[in-house]
């Protein structure tokens, strides 16, 4: 995956040759293009978490699935279980080692909420993002920069396999690094709508989160 494409004379010389606007303008439109076919998407994960300097603060793994506009959902089955669900109004945090259920609005900002990258409308990344766009073999990497400085990350990486997503990495400001890596992707299954509803289990503390 990581076969390092050769590029001819004429093509990096065809590349340097156009405006840094217009190139930003094709990848932009690539990602939209990758991005756009994408009505629902589901996988499984592996997420690490890196300091700074590289060192591995956190592992996580579990299963995904997504559906646009704006619902998704996340659980996290090991080391600790954890289920995040938004219905695409509210957003549902439910750790079930603590009992506990923390409720808040949906940010629609894609600066602030990674998961509508997918989730979301391919159209918004535009302006949220300026666009980069890398071919290494069979993969495809987008780095996206905020265009604001209201944002929780610094940059954010998506890279695609045979144009089927298969890491998406992200940074911060403090320079802790987040990376998913994912498996057993399916493009458009057909997805129940209960996955994307949550129910509160009886004796669970209830928090809204009103920020």
């Amino acid at each position: 995956m990581r076969l390092i494409k050769m590029l001819s004379a004429l093509t990096l010389g065809s590349a340097l040759a156009l405006p840094l606007s217009a190139l930003a303008d094709e990848a932009a439109g690539r990602l939209a293009q990758l991005l756009e076919p994408v009505h629902t998407y589901s996988a499984s994960f592996e997420q690490q978490i890196l300091d700074g300097s590289g060192q591995r603060l956190q592992e996580a793994e579990g299963q995904m699935w997504l559906s646009r506009p704006g619902k998704f959902r996340w659980e996290v089955e090991a080391p600790y279980a954890q289920v995040v669900v938004s219905d695409g109004d509210e957003v549902y945090l439910h750790d079930p080692d603590l009992e506990q259920v923390t409720i808040q609005a949906l940010d629609t900002r894609v600066t602030h909420t990674p998961a509508l990258l997918l989730s979301g409308s391919a159209a918004d990344l535009t302006e949220a993002y300026a666009v980069s766009r890398r071919q290494q073999g069979a993969a495809e990497t987008f780095t996206l920069t905020p265009r604001t400085a209201d944002t929780l990350f610094e940059e954010l990486a998506l890279t695609f396999y045979s144009e089927r997503l298969g890491v998406l990495q992200m940074a911060d400001s403090t320079g802790q690094r987040t990376a998913i890596y994912f498996n057993d992707v399916q493009l458009n299954p057909g997805i129940p709508a209960e996955r994307f509803t949550f129910a509160i289990p009886e004796g669970t503390d209830v928090i809204r989160d009103t920020q």
